[in-house]
């Protein structure tokens, strides 16, 4: 018989350690896991190399880990929605690595696939931008090699999951929850509906349970307090 996942918060504690490599899900707050980001900062884990589309705003999302110096590195597509990740890039606090949106979910993907990397000519010929990466000469034409992204643990956020890990998303907050779910040595689910196993239909399930190991029950997000 296939093993439930549905866990508790203090059971998951044990996957996450200061200085790991945490990979989440979201798109400015949207998507992104609220009472997982709220319990990470409440155990005080801290020297985090975080890998997602951005870094939300600084009382929303990944931005509260961000905004609280829990961070030192940061891979991400844009920090501009959240001023606190600027201004300690600027300080030195916290390093910032920038990769287009679109590669940024393909070395995701590449990562999630078991591959080294994916090539691109985004970016070819701007000095700046490939200055410290490889690059392959394919049929005449010269391509940067953009190597894969993993993480030790990967947080995403789901509308249902079923109690083997079977995952359905909510519009648009779906993003990048589905890749980070196979990019991430271990994955964990904050789902705002827990249901029984043949409760999903086959066919709006988006993310299989062989890439989810826990799930927790999501308490909600208090919008107030989170724009305070």
């Amino acid at each position: 018989m296939a093993e439930h996942k549905v866990s508790d918060y203090e059971e998951i504690k044990g996957y996450f350690r200061n200085g790991m490599t945490l990979m989440f899900g979201g798109f400015g707050g949207v998507g992104s896991p609220p009472n997982l980001i709220k319990h990470i900062l409440h155990w005080n884990l801290s020297g985090l190399t975080l890998i997602g589309n951005d870094t939300g705003f600084p009382s929303i999302g990944i931005g509260q880990l961000v905004s609280e110096g829990r961070a030192v590195k940061v891979i991400a597509s844009h920090i501009g929605s959240n001023p606190v990740a600027g201004r300690l890039m600027s300080e030195g606090k916290l390093e910032v690595e920038f990769s287009p949106q679109g590669i940024l979910a393909e070395r995701i993907r590449a990562g999630g696939s078991g591959l080294y990397g994916i090539i691109t000519d985004v970016g070819s010929d701007d000095p700046f931008l490939n200055s410290d990466k490889a690059t392959l000469d394919v049929n005449g034409k010269t391509y940067l090699i953009e190597t894969a992204l993993t993480a030790e643990a990967g947080i995403i956020y789901a509308r249902k999951a079923d109690k083997l890990g079977n995952l359905v998303y909510d519009k648009s907050a779906r993003n990048t929850n589905p890749l980070v779910a196979m990019a991430a040595d271990v994955t964990i689910v904050e789902a705002e509906e827990i249901v029984e196993p043949g409760e999903l239909h086959p066919e709006e399930i988006v993310t299989p349970g062989v890439f989810v190991d826990k799930i927790v029950l999501s308490k909600g997000v208090d919008w107030k307090w989170a724009w305070e």
